[in-house]
């Protein structure tokens, strides 16, 4: 199969069902600003947070070095088998320790909810775990039903537990664990994982090989945990949780952005790593990078220029400070867009430690800069050290590839993507219906011009698909 079409239809899959669970926070975002309050909304994204944190360091990032594994060895079943079970050794016992561990610190730091958070870290472990099985044996249809089944068993469960049952940030929290659980079960059943492990595989080998790639994106994983999220923890403790709330809910807008990414970024790092050594790879990702940029950017831009008409339908009178914070974000996002389709060929190389390097020195930046204006300039400090953060990531990463592969990119593309944001930043503030309309009109006419070779590539091939049907 063509490159660029394996890759189209691996994100058209992944993203059927991903954007069940990654835009789910969007979709539910009125029934919980309407049912929670600031502070306890504030108090489970912090809780989100810390296990998006966790998960990761239990298993040494395991997930990705399983998926990375499985990828070279598809058509050999023995080797597979190999994988799995000694994935699931390593799963197992991390999990083992972390409860144990997790136990003796709960018996004398007592907080709400630990049993169910550590439910909740346990179900989380096992689902990252395996998703990643199923992508990494090419299963892509049921990754996307297993995450179908997650996010409409989130909508559910949170209808039920928040809005029927009135239980709070106890019913959202037992909502993700649950609809995360069933999700994996659906994974663990369908794929008959089962079958593939057998203890008595144990390779020591393999395992150090295995860690060897994957504790690298450890704090790789943290890093971006510090520029993505700790701003959550710094605005907490500083300006407390309903400060926090009032953050979350401007942050759900960009991660729509970042969600469509992470849809892509799954197929993109598929397709990376099957064709990295391929004699035209040079074109093949400056096409890919060319067409993503360009895409993503007019999104980026189009969410600030929609946001005028659709923050007040969907966010509570309460949370309307959020609306200032959000064109930084998605800048933010925007920048984050290059930086994951550099990543992509650095753990396609398993260049895992080039990857931490920069991390780390994204996430120095992001805490510096938040802890330093967060008293003279509040929630602004937040999502200005997020946006340079990634900024800074995003320009060494473009020097330091050119050392592996080259990527090039249009001529005046930089430029006119800066007068555009420019444009579109600077009516937003003004709050002026005659402006923002002004704004959504010439940014529609804009993301069109610059996209109109991949509108119409999209286009044939949805006609070509029909046509062939109808034949």
């Amino acid at each position: 199969m063509n490159k660029k079409k394996e890759l189209a239809k691996n994100t058209i899959i992944i993203f059927a069902g991903k954007v069940c669970t990654q835009l789910i926070s969007f979709l539910l975002l009125p029934l919980y600003t309407s049912y929670l309050l600031t502070d306890e909304y504030g108090f489970v994204d912090l809780i989100t947070t810390y296990v998006t944190l966790i998960v990761p360091i239990i298993t040494m990032e395991l997930e990705m070095s399983v998926f990375r594994y499985l990828v070279d060895c598809r058509k050999d079943k023995k080797e597979t088998k190999r994988v799995f079970s000694n994935n699931f050794i390593i799963l197992l016992f991390s999990l083992l320790i972390f409860i144990i561990g997790y136990l003796i610190v709960t018996c004398f730091w007592k907080f709400d909810y630990r049993f169910l958070i550590l439910f909740d870290i346990v179900i989380c472990t096992f689902s990252g775990n395996f998703l990643q099985i199923a992508r990494g044996v090419g299963r892509t249809l049921d990754y996307a039903i297993s995450c179908i089944i997650t996010g409409v068993s989130t909508i559910l469960l949170n209808i039920l537990l928040i809005v029927v049952f009135r239980l709070g940030a106890f019913g959202m929290i037992t909502s993700m664990a649950v609809a995360n659980g069933l999700g994996a079960l659906y994974l663990f059943i369908r794929i008959k994982m089962w079958e593939y492990v057998d203890f008595k595989k144990k390779d020591k080998s393999l395992i150090k090989e295995m860690y060897k790639y994957s504790i690298p994106l450890v704090p790789n994983g943290i890093s971006w945990w510090i520029v993505n999220v700790s701003d959550r923890t710094i605005i907490t403790a500083v300006m407390g949780a309903a400060a926090n709330g009032i953050y979350a809910v401007s942050n759900k807008f960009p991660t729509i952005l970042s969600s469509l990414l992470g849809i892509f970024n799954l197929s993109w790092s598929e397709s990376a790593a099957l064709h990295i050594n391929s004699p035209d790879r040079d074109q093949f990702f400056s096409d890919i990078s060319n067409t993503i940029t360009k895409l993503f950017s007019c999104l980026g831009v189009g969410m600030i220029a929609c946001m005028p008409f659709v923050f007040p339908l969907l966010v509570n009178k309460s949370y309307d400070e959020a609306y200032y914070y959000i064109p930084i974000l998605v800048l933010g996002s925007v920048f984050n867009v290059v930086i994951c389709l550099y990543s992509a060929v650095y753990i396609a190389k398993k260049m895992t430690k080039q990857v931490a390097m920069i991390s780390i020195i994204g996430a120095v930046i992001n805490i510096v800069i938040n802890v330093g204006l967060i008293h003279f300039i509040g929630l602004f400090a937040a999502s200005l050290s997020t946006a340079v953060s990634y900024l800074v990531m995003m320009i060494y990463r473009h020097f330091d590839l050119k050392k592996y592969i080259n990527i090039t990119y249009e001529k005046g593309l930089l430029i006119k993507t800066i007068l555009i944001f420019t444009f579109a930043i600077i009516i937003y503030y003004q709050r002026n219906l005659y402006l923002d309309v002004l704004s959504l009109i010439v940014v529609i006419i804009y993301s069109i011009c610059m996209n109109k070779d991949f509108l119409l590539a999209s286009k044939n091939t949805i006609m070509q698909r029909i046509f062939h049907k109808v034949v």
